[in-house]
């Protein structure tokens, strides 16, 4: 008697522990199916806004996926540290890193030479000093030259040019439909900086991103009040060469993005960057 309620018991343990790991299995799944799920919302939410964004990547496509983020911290401005973190997201046109010790003492301003005349800007160094100090480098590097500047809007609260594509040649005829157009970078990426409180009027210089610190080398020009979020690090403001923008935009574009905007018609080409310490 006593051996059969020993095995009475033993069995009732083994039933209970194999109840016990069914349950931790079905809770299992269930974790890992919520997990997926959010996962899902997260990139399609994410999907979503890079359609609208300035990206490292057309506004009517998400060929440029968010990279790593250089930095998770705030920078403190002037900043006397950069990170610049390595990226082989998008059509990737590679140049050297730019120094991590900027001159963040120094004022500068910044000539983009067009086919068009040139545009002025004056450089925001003690505002976003990792932007100044990428910017600066890729124009010592001749990162731009012979590229065009391939989006333009002038509707819907947007009116700004973009450039700094890498991928798109002086020689080339644009096109919205085109795979790589608006996704090139320099293989490197930083965070975002002096985006409190950050309003885009006529006469911005901002960085082009594809989410929260994925900046690199694109940029636009502001030439109208512009309905932004505060979401795109302003580097600098235009001194001269606004209407030449506003004359882009007049000219209307060859083809239209989904998102607002398209290529311009009136072809902008940078001949080149020069930079000047003030």
């Amino acid at each position: 008697m006593p051996g059969s309620q020993e095995r009475q018991r033993r069995r009732a343990r083994e039933r209970f522990e194999r109840q016990r790991e069914v349950r931790r299995q079905h809770q299992r799944v269930i974790r890992k199916r919520a997990g997926i799920a959010l996962a899902v919302i997260l990139v399609l939410g994410l999907a979503g806004g890079l359609t609208a964004a300035f990206a490292g990547g057309s506004p009517s496509k998400t060929a440029a996926a968010p990279k790593p983020s250089a930095s998770a911290a705030a920078v403190t401005e002037p900043a006397t540290h950069c990170t610049y973190a390595k990226s082989s997201s998008g059509a990737v046109v590679k140049t050297s890193l730019p120094p991590s010790a900027p001159d963040y003492k120094s004022a500068y301003t910044a000539t983009i030479n067009t086919n068009l005349g040139p545009v002025s800007v004056k450089l925001a160094n003690s505002k976003a000093t990792c932007a100044v100090n990428s910017f600066t480098h890729l124009a010592s590097a001749n990162f731009w030259n012979s590229t065009q500047c391939h989006r333009v809007s002038d509707s819907g609260g947007l009116y700004m040019l973009q450039c700094g594509d890498p991928t798109a040649k002086a020689s080339q005829a644009l096109s919205c439909s085109s795979s790589t157009l608006g996704t090139g970078g320099p293989g490197y990426t930083f965070a975002d900086e002096n985006l409190k409180g950050a309003t885009y009027p006529a006469g911005t210089v901002a960085m082009a991103n594809s989410g929260p610190n994925t900046n690199g080398s694109q940029f636009f020009l502001v030439f109208g009040k512009t309905s932004l979020p505060a979401s795109y690090t302003p580097f600098g403001t235009i001194t001269s060469g606004l209407d030449i923008l506003q004359n882009v935009a007049k000219a209307g574009t060859s083809c239209s993005y989904s998102a607002g905007g398209g290529v311009p018609k009136k072809k902008v080409v940078i001949k080149n960057v020069t930079i000047r310490k003030v």
